[in-house]
């Protein structure tokens, strides 16, 4: 498989503090990567930097062969890379259709900046993206305040979906849900591959991302201590990293 993504010799300092330190990484295309790590390991500096949400102060990043230096996470996005953080923004009081489609509403009759909502047709699609990703829901209508933990997550992952996204980055997905809301995100993202959509799974807990994974990355202390197929490792082996590396 080809790498979609190619980062090579990132660092970033903040306030002196060394938060990544010469890493290179690559990521191959419709695949799962964990990203896995302790706090300060590193893993919110590298995805903030693929993101777009911050620069490195040196190194460089290739995306589908290209050298890319985003300025802005809407760049990235562009280009289709979208991140889904811990508590991402969900509305809680609006419809699953409302959020699916916030800030990217369809529009007809449009005069300048204004226009009138195409709800039946942004409902219609709203359905559809869950359904992609095996998400079953009775109506588009229901408020996100009504959705469990996992089906909130299937609500941002259709999201990223219906705008075609090429890589999601799922910053620790599973924190805070029950054992049959992060079997049912696990499923959501596992699903990804055969849809064309490289993940990149951000946590600190190995016994969720491992059974996905295709290749793990392990972090600590903003270095990468470890770059392995899945297939060349253990959870015991990974964890040892952790806590020894």
């Amino acid at each position: 498989m080809e790498d979609i993504i190619v980062c090579e010799g990132l660092n970033k300092y903040y306030s002196g503090v060394h938060a990544l330190k010469d890493l290179s990484l690559k990521i191959k295309k419709d695949s799962v990567v964990g990203l896995i790590g302790d706090n300060g390991a590193g893993k919110s500096t590298l995805i903030k930097i693929l993101s777009g949400a911050h620069q490195p102060d040196s190194g460089h990043i290739y995306f589908e062969g290209n050298k890319v230096k985003f300025k802005s996470t809407k760049e990235a996005m562009n280009l289709g890379i979208e991140t889904i953080y811990q508590y991402s923004a969900l509305i809680p009081e609006m419809s699953i259709a409302r959020n699916i489609f916030i800030g990217r509403e369809q529009t007809q009759y449009n005069v300048g900046n204004f226009g009138l909502m195409k709800t039946k047709t942004m409902q219609d699609d709203a359905m559809k993206a869950l359904t992609d990703v095996e998400l079953h829901l009775r109506s588009p209508d229901t408020p996100v305040n009504q959705l469990s933990g996992g089906e909130r997550q299937g609500v941002v992952i259709a999201r990223a979906m219906y705008f075609k996204s090429k890589v999601l980055i799922l910053d620790e997905p599973t924190n805070h849900l029950s054992v049959k809301e992060t079997n049912k995100v696990l499923r959501f993202v596992e699903g990804l591959k055969s849809q064309g959509v490289t993940s990149i799974f951000i946590t600190h807990n190995l016994s969720h991302v491992y059974p996905i994974a295709d290749h793990l990355c392990v972090m600590a202390r903003g270095e990468k201590i470890a770059d392995l197929d899945k297939k060349d490792t253990t959870i015991d082996h990974l964890t040892d990293l952790l806590v020894n590396g």
